[in-house]
């Protein structure tokens, strides 16, 4: 009869010290590492093969320790046949990845393991300016641009991270593009998991800030984006798809908008003091049924109108997204994510300052409906901050929040079940989690948020979360 919060057991009492960080060195002495060394094999009187089945079907999270075992245990942990194995044998497991600004500018990732409720910080994000800059952007106003609309004044490095764009294939992590002071990057990073280390990739063929990523077929695309020309902030129509067999990128056809020529006029943009033109730019991405789904709106009024197009890599062309999934589409800021695809069905989150609600789309009606009525969010007022998340891990929504009061919270829902009418409604529940009070709410709101995980990061921004399955 009414939705409510409820602990994972007694994990979350102990997620505040559950962490993990995998470069430290052991400090505990070894009673005879020499012998360890000299052993043959993985384990004594087994053979490697067999040796590996058992290893593989330990949790991921006993990897970190196990590896400091010996060189010989190390290698076969962070070797890429481990993990062919566990796939075949069905027991991959998906992690949580978190990125996190704490203080100034400082971009870190976290990785967490619903299973054990433990956080693992990965290694930084290596950063690199050695990209040549754009020719002819070196005006210091495209500076005092980027400034202004941080609302920092930190040094070049610091903001090369600024505008990235995220996505995950194929067990690994990226980070695409962003901006450098006067121009917009093209590389690219790859964080692997198993060797627990970013390394750079091909770069893209075109900077861009602030792009949309999607995954289809094995393949990372990228669309849209924003460079930085001679009026300033240019946003880009143009795609391309990065092919990890090949390590290439390839350029797809430009993301068409029908409605330019019936909206184009020019405005006011206040912040480079010129009079522009309206251009489309794509606000939100989703792979969803076997396409790419674009949002699109115009800039620099990204109010003025909500569409979109739709890319069928089969057919490698551009189509008008139906005109109630476009219009109805919650549009959340640049870089957020509040959109995700779960068990084949379409989920976004609406903010609001009643607590927001889940929203999932009909294709058949070509509307958008409630799936969720009631999200357990803090409303902030502040436009520019950004508290939520929204993925899916383990066939299930997960809604991940900053309360503003240093604690994040990652809170698991199952949709079905709220969708379900035979289902029976849930009691109210008025129990205290991590010091926040649950509230009762109407009996229209049969889904139960269970707190997944917690964690104390201090002050933060939730910036973008991926899932991986390894």
């Amino acid at each position: 009869m009414g939705s409510f919060l409820s602990m994972a057991s007694n994990k979350s009492n102990q997620n505040e010290c559950n962490e993990v960080y995998p470069n430290q060195t052991c400090m505990r002495q070894r009673s005879s590492p020499a012998s360890l060394e000299e052993c043959p094999g993985l384990i004594p009187n087994l053979p490697d093969e067999l040796s590996l089945q058992i290893i593989a079907r330990l949790p991921r999270i006993c990897y970190y320790s196990l590896r400091l075992v010996s060189r010989q245990w190390k290698e076969a942990i962070m070797s890429s046949e481990l993990y062919k194995l566990r796939k075949v044998l069905g027991i991959t497991e998906e992690w949580l990845y978190l990125l996190v600004e704490v203080g100034k500018n400082k971009l870190l990732w976290y990785a967490l393991d619903p299973h054990s409720c433990i956080w693992q910080r990965l290694p930084i994000m290596p950063n690199d300016v050695d990209e040549e800059p754009q020719k002819g952007s070196s005006r210091p106003w495209k500076w005092n641009m980027a400034v202004g609309l941080l609302g920092q004044k930190d040094a070049l490095d610091e903001l090369s991270f600024r505008g990235c764009s995220f996505g995950a294939v194929d067990g690994c992590l990226y980070v695409l593009g962003g901006f450098s002071k006067d121009s917009a990057k093209r590389r690219v990073l790859r964080f692997d998991p198993i060797q627990n280390a970013w390394t750079k990739v091909t770069s893209m063929s075109t900077g861009r800030i602030y792009c949309k990523t999607g995954c289809l077929n094995n393949k990372l695309y990228v669309v849209g984006g924003f460079g930085i020309g001679p009026a300033g902030w240019d946003p880009h129509q143009s795609a391309e798809v990065f092919d990890l067999c090949t390590n290439t990128w390839s350029h797809i056809p430009s993301m068409p908008f029908s409605r330019a020529g019936l909206l184009s006029k020019e405005v006011f943009n206040p912040s480079t003091l010129r009079i522009e033109m309206l251009k489309p730019f794509a606000t939100g991405l989703a792979s969803y049924r076997g396409k790419l789904h674009v949002t699109q709106t115009l800039h620099p009024c990204p109010s003025s109108i909500d569409v979109g197009q739709i890319y069928d890599p089969e057919t490698n062309s551009w189509m008008e997204m139906p005109t109630g999934m476009g219009e109805g589409w919650p549009t959340p800021q640049s870089g957020t994510k509040w959109s995700v695809v779960v068990n084949g069905e379409l989920y976004a989150f609406v903010d609001s300052m009643y607590g927001g609600k889940i929203k999932v789309y009909d294709q058949g009606e070509d509307a958008w409906k409630v799936a969720i009525g009631k999200v357990p969010a803090y409303h902030f007022t502040d436009s520019s901050c950004r508290p939520y998340l929204l993925t899916g891990l383990h066939g299930k929504l997960h809604f991940i929040k900053y309360d503003g009061s240093h604690d994040v919270t990652v809170l698991q829902a199952d949709p079905c079940s709220y969708l379900d009418s035979s289902l029976p409604t849930s009691p109210l529940s008025h129990e205290s989690t991590h010091g926040l009070i649950l509230d009762s709410v109407t009996e229209t709101d049969a889904v139960v948020w269970k707190v997944v995980a917690s964690r104390r990061f201090g002050q933060v921004e939730l910036i973008n979360c991926q899932v991986i399955d390894i």
